[in-house]
């Protein structure tokens, strides 16, 4: 792929483009690809494989004074689909967008009530801007390694009002080493971004994942919800207890059987997904969401991936096709592709539909941080345009 294939494609409003991380100079490509001109705000996202630190501060003086947020990811989704070692942006015009932009920037000990109120100004003061636009919504970006995304969106949801929520955990290829997000030119760990949009344009947020629930339940019996670790399922131990319903050797327990045989928890009347992130070397399960002792956890089986997505997507533009989908995808659906052999396909069908974004560690929508789904926001071109 040449470095001006890979760069841009045109939508009618919502500007996308992505430069790799290794040539040349990505900021100042993308910034000249996006006209920063007249844009309110940019969204970049940045593979693990580039310094983190050199680009925002770049991406902080390239697109001035346009505010940029973004995160670190696991895989990027491009005009390409599926793909790796990029830097993507994406712009949004004055003439269709306001944002206004707040860092949560000590997850360990921040103001819920403070974060909420600061929230909900802000969503006054966008309506009084701009009283005529009628769609809203807000997308948060946080440390994928810091454990507290469902603290904090449980905590913020009532500061919501009717303004939906989605959005990703910031990620690091396959290493869970380090994950930063971006605020005010530099790169933050055990931070969050939450960005309150009001756009003329009308939008759809979306969830979606390819599960079904199977009837081969278990039961947490030993767990430290602090570190989303399980000790014991149905008083085994944790690891050998999955294995065993699987039919699998305990010892040959991996990311892509994580992917291959999630949970999930019943919520109300849905089910959520909890992924199990890794085999500790004691034999405990480390999940990448919420875990808690006496929770019931129910084996999911995949529907056939291509076809799942392949019809959300369609609906999505049964009445109009949207102009663009700014999404987060889990990793573990990206790796399900790949074991499955159909990350092809499902590139092809992400590249079709205008879909771009990041691979996430995890995924929020509303007041729930759950796993192994895409989350995101269809943005369609106002009647007339």
């Amino acid at each position: 792929m040449n470095l001006v294939s890979a760069l841009t494609r045109s939508q009618t409003i919502v500007r996308t483009a992505s430069a790799p991380y290794d040539e040349g100079d990505p900021v100042a490509l993308l910034a000249d690809r996006l006209n920063v001109d007249d844009l309110e705000l940019v969204l970049l996202f940045v593979t693990p494989e580039a310094d983190a630190k050199a680009v925002i501060a770049k991406a902080q003086k390239a697109f001035a004074p346009v505010r940029v947020v973004g995160c670190t990811t696991a895989g990027e989704l491009t005009s390409e689909g599926y793909s790796d070692g990029q830097v993507v942006a994406v712009g949004l015009p004055q003439s269709h967008f306001r944002a206004r932009t707040l860092l949560v920037s000590d997850l360990d000990n921040f103001d819920g009530q403070a974060v909420i109120d600061q929230m909900i100004r802000t969503r006054t003061d966008l309506i009084r801007e701009v009283p005529e636009w009628e769609s809203e919504f807000t997308f948060l970006l946080i440390d994928g390694l810091s454990t507290r995304e469902d603290a904090l969106t449980s905590e913020i949801a009532i500061g919501l009002g009717p303004m939906p929520l989605f959005g990703g955990s910031a990620g690091d290829g396959t290493d869970f080493n380090q994950t930063v997000v971006f605020y005010d030119g530099q790169a933050l760990e055990n931070a969050a971004v939450l960005t309150q949009i009001r756009t003329r344009c009308p939008i759809k947020v979306v969830k979606t994942d390819n599960l079904v629930p199977t009837g081969r339940r278990m039961v947490v019996t030993g767990a430290d919800p602090a570190s989303r670790t399980v000790h014991e399922i149905n008083a085994e131990p944790a690891a050998r207890e999955y294995a065993r319903l699987l039919g699998k050797d305990p010892n040959q327990l991996s990311t892509f059987t994580f992917a291959a045989h999630p949970v999930v928890v019943r919520i109300g009347d849905a089910h959520h997904v909890r992924s199990i992130q890794r085999v500790a070397d004691n034999g405990d399960l480390v999940f990448f969401s919420a875990i808690d002792e006496g929770v019931v956890l129910t084996l999911a089986e995949p529907q056939n991936m291509v076809d799942h997505l392949r019809g959300e997507l369609q609906a999505l533009s049964a009445a109009r096709a949207p102009d663009v989908i700014l999404a987060c995808d889990c990793l573990l659906r990206r790796i399900e592709a790949e074991q499955k052999q159909m990350s092809r396909e499902i590139s092809n069908l992400l590249s079709q539909n205008r879909v771009v974004g990041f691979s996430t560690y995890g995924e929020q929508l509303n007041s729930m941080h759950v796993n192994q789904t895409l989350t995101g926001v269809a943005i369609y071109p106002p009647d007339g345009e």
